[in-house]
């Protein structure tokens, strides 16, 4: 009986506690409301379109009927249905199960880690490589790993958000140079010459932009006040480069630039999966320090063999590398002819720019239906002012998915006052 009257005094007790979590949950979502109402308010707001088919240049989208030809996937070379890599994939979930239930160093390596590691640091022609869940988590983990207090980092400040996040992570002395200045890059420099160990860290193809970094000067500049360079390569892996090295190779400095971290989850075969890739000894700190690799479950074997196959059909052939430079041009000339401003160069990356937030919106609705799938993009993601409708062009698109498309830009350009 003694237990019991405690218990019902207890409850009694918790009730104005229950009454103060009821308010502060309501006071809770009326900050929500108002800040979603704001998203909503300034034409930010970022609709999620459902696909019920599989990834590809031509997909099917709920509740819309018919095929809609798709021009915003990071799918750079169609890899991502390709039939090989999906057998690949079927044939590791066959051999080696659905995933791993643990971290890598706990009982979550098997050999086909291992040998996509290897696969991985023999394509970019370094001493090792590490997997990572994703390119986000290469990121994250890189800098806290390897920079101290007594060290430097300088970003270009239009690095990915990943590479912000994991640069905000470490204890290094931070210096932030404007986007693509050399001259910027170089004071900074000079000004860091007090820390032991400096690092410039750069996107190598800018995902907002479709802008390259300039590596050479990069390297030049690093060679001179003895500092090292990363280079995320998420948006130049597979497809940039003779024979699809990334900017590193495009630009002749494959040899000067330390530290490389990409991504599976595009050109890749599209599933997810990130790695590091660099000196062994760099690679091995990883495997001991970087949080996101001891405390996150191994890649699915699924992804792991679809990676791998994609790796040896890009390995085996760059035709059709070659073959996507040509439809970039294609889309890229025939936008700029109509009248449209293309940010970047030569990149399948093509930002078509648009400025205000809402126009980019309502032109990317109205491409849908016209049977074209592509997002319009605002602030956050991109700078107030600077909205957007990103196309992105793929290896299997034909040249008349191309002219369509930029066929309904024309028109639906055209009804939004975009073009004259």
């Amino acid at each position: 009986m003694m237990w019991a009257g405690r218990v019902f005094r207890a409850a009694l007790s918790g009730a104005p506690c229950g009454r103060r979590a009821q308010s502060a949950l309501a006071q809770l979502r009326g900050i929500l409301e108002e800040e979603l109402e704001g998203i909503r308010g300034a034409g930010t707001w970022k609709s999620e379109r459902v696909i019920t088919s599989r990834q590809g240049p031509r997909i099917h989208v709920d509740g819309i009927s018919g095929g809609i030809l798709n021009f915003c996937a990071n799918n750079y070379l169609g890899l991502s249905s390709h039939p090989e890599v999906i057998q690949a994939g079927l044939q590791a979930l066959e051999e080696f199960g659905a995933g791993l239930s643990s971290v890598r160093f706990i009982c979550g390596t098997q050999s086909i880690h291992k040998d996509l590691e290897a696969k991985i640091a023999r394509f970019h022609q370094r001493e090792d490589a590490i997997l990572y869940p994703s390119c986000f988590d290469a990121n994250a983990g890189l800098f806290e790993a390897l920079l101290t207090p007594e060290d430097a980092v300088l970003s270009d400040e239009l690095n990915h958000a990943s590479i912000i996040d994991g640069i905000r992570l470490c204890k290094a002395h931070k210096y932030r140079y404007r986007h693509l200045d050399m001259a910027d890059l170089e004071a900074k420099l000079q000004e860091a010459q007090k820390h032991r160990l400096r690092l410039v860290a750069t996107d190598g193809a800018f995902s907002m932009d479709g802008d390259i970094a300039p590596l050479q000067e990069i390297c030049c500049l690093a060679s001179r006040y003895g500092a090292l360079v990363f280079v995320d390569e998420c948006h130049a892996t597979g497809f940039l480069g003779a024979t699809g090295r990334g900017t590193d190779e495009l630009l002749g400095v494959m040899d000067q630039v330390t530290i490389i971290n990409s991504t599976l989850g595009k050109a890749l075969g599209g599933a997810s999966g990130g790695y590091t890739t660099g000196p062994g000894s760099l690679v091995s700190l990883l495997r001991q320090r970087a949080r996101p690799y001891l405390f996150s479950n191994s890649l699915p074997p699924a992804v792991v063999g679809c990676a791998s196959k994609a790796l040896d059909l890009l390995m085996e052939s760059n035709a059709v590398i070659q073959s996507m430079a040509a439809k970039t041009q294609r889309f890229r000339s025939k936008m700029e002819a109509a009248g449209f401003t293309i940010s970047g160069a030569n990149h399948p990356i093509c930002p078509v720019m648009l400025g205000d937030a809402r126009l980019a919106s309502c032109m990317a609705d109205d491409m849908l239906k016209r049977g074209i799938f592509v997002i319009g993009f605002s602030y956050p993601v991109v700078p107030k002012g600077k909205a957007r409708i990103r196309v992105q062009i793929s290896a299997v698109h034909s040249e008349e998915d191309i002219d369509r498309c930029v066929e309904a830009f024309v028109e639906v350009g055209r009804l939004h006052g975009a073009l004259p």
